[in-house]
C-alpha cells in the first residue's frame, strides 16, 4: 500500500475516533471484568460476537491486527493473554493505552499498516485477531502472507471482512434509504472514482477502501497456508442495507497449516 494512501486512511480513523464511531469506543469496564473472570466478549464485525467455541481457542500471545480503539486488545489482556495492538492510527492506538491504563492492564501498541509486518518475528504469536479492516488495504493476500508467516503451526487466524457485494452500491443513496447500484466489483477507491471524487473525499476525511472477490479472500487464505475452520455471517445494523443484503460481513476461524 502507497505511502499516501496510508497517510489518508491514518488521518481518516484518527478523525473517526472524534467523531465517535463505533469502532472507536472503548470496551466497558463491565467488559473487562468479565473478561478478567474468563468471560470474554470480543466482536469481529458489527453486531455478533465471536462464538465462545473461537474465544476458548484463542492461544496466549495474541496479536490484534489492526484493532486499535480500545476493544479487541485490551479484553484479551484482561482475560490474562499477552497482547499486542497493531494499527496505523495513532488516535486508535491511544485509546488502547487508555484502556489499558483505566484498567491496569498490560499490552503493547505497534504503529504499522496491516500489510507490514517486517517488525515482527516469525512464529511470534498464537493467535491474530483481526476486525473489519483488510478493506482499506489494497492487497489482501500480503495481509494473509504476513499474518501466516507470524502465526505459529495450528496458530489461529480469526478474520472479518465486508462482503464485497455492500461495495456496488451507491454511498450517498445508502444514507438515505436508497439501493442504486453504481460500481462494478471489484471495488477500489482508486480505479472506480474519479480524481474529483478522491480529492473530495481526502477534503472531507473519508477512508479509501477495497472491496477484493471472494477469490483473493477466500482463495488468498487457502493460498498462503491457511485451512477454514468454521465460518459465520453478520448484518450491518443499518436497517436499509440490511433489508437488502443478509450477509453483510464474513467472519472466517482459519488454522495455520
Amino acid at each position: 500500500m502507497d505511502n499516501e494512501l496510508k497517510r489518508l486512511n491514518s488521518l481518516a480513523w484518527d478523525g473517526e475516533v472524534e467523531k465517535g464511531n463505533w469502532w472507536t469506543r472503548p470496551a466497558s469496564h463491565e467488559t473487562i471484568q468479565r473478561a478478567k473472570e474468563g468471560e470474554v466478549e470480543i466482536t469481529l464485525t458489527p453486531c455478533r460476537r465471536v462464538p465462545s467455541s473461537w474465544c476458548g481457542r484463542i492461544g496466549h500471545r495474541v496479536l490484534a491486527l489492526a484493532s486499535g480503539g480500545g476493544q479487541q486488545g485490551p479484553i484479551l489482556a484482561a482475560s490474562g493473554r499477552d497482547v499486542t495492538v497493531v494499527d496505523l492510527s495513532a488516535a486508535q492506538l491511544e485509546q488502547d493505552r487508555k484502556t489499558a491504563a483505566r484498567e491496569d492492564l498490560a499490552l503493547r501498541t505497534v504503529r504499522t499498516s496491516m500489510d507490514e509486518l517486517d517488525c515482527f518475528e516469525d512464529e511470534a504469536f498464537d493467535c491474530v485477531v483481526n476486525p473489519v479492516s483488510v478493506n482499506f488495504v489494497p492487497d489482501c493476500k500480503e495481509v494473509f502472507t504476513q499474518v501466516r508467516r507470524i502465526l505459529v503451526k495450528d496458530g489461529l487466524f480469526l478474520f472479518a471482512v465486508a462482503n464485497p457485494i455492500m461495495y456496488i452500491f451507491d454511498v450517498k443513496g445508502l444514507e438515505k434509504g436508497r439501493m442504486r447500484i453504481r460500481y462494478t466489483l471489484p471495488f477500489s477507491s482508486d480505479h472506480s472514482l474519479s480524481v474529483r471524487q478522491r480529492r473530495r473525499m481526502a477534503e472531507r476525511g473519508d477512508t479509501f477502501e477495497f472491496s477484493h472477490s471472494l477469490d483473493s479472500l477466500i482463495g488468498g487464505l487457502c493460498a498462503t497456508g491457511f485451512a477454514i475452520e468454521d465460518f459465520y455471517s453478520d448484518a450491518s445494523g443499518f436497517e436499509p442495507v440490511d433489508s437488502f443484503v443478509q450477509d453483510c460481513y464474513l467472519a472466517f476461524l482459519a488454522r495455520a497449516l
